[in-house]
């Protein structure tokens, strides 16, 4: 799919960088095309500590919030409830990840194997 994000640069839309991006079903995309399309993106707003991916991304999801009839999502609120369980999670796995490929250990899937036993 298509990568949106939101830098020094503008709004730019990638096709690749889903690893650190928050996934859209399908019917929201036109949403998101005509969000950042808007002159509030423009790259002359950008700062680094106010106007940035993270209110991009905060924006859009409010008004997919605010045409669904809910309750905006304050910094505070989308950060405890959103992103720090989703980096809490990242971590582990990363962290995981290293420690088996530091050790040599290898993870094989048992179901691919034509029968199950051990050797």
């Amino acid at each position: 799919g298509v990568v949106y994000n939101y830098s020094e640069a503008g709004v730019c839309r990638d096709e690749h960088g889903w690893e650190q991006s928050v996934s859209l079903i399908n019917q929201w995309h036109h949403y998101l095309e005509q969000f950042s399309s808007t002159d509030m993106w423009d790259p002359q707003r950008y700062e680094e500590h106010k106007h940035n991916c993270y209110t991009y991304a905060l924006t859009f999801i409010n008004c997919l919030l605010v045409t669904q009839g809910k309750r905006q999502l304050t910094k505070t609120v989308f950060t405890e409830k959103f992103v720090l369980p989703r980096t809490r999670r990242a971590s582990r796995y990363i962290t995981l990840y290293q420690e088996i490929s530091h050790k040599s250990f290898n993870i094989v899937d048992s179901s691919h194997r034509e029968d199950n036993s051990y050797v």
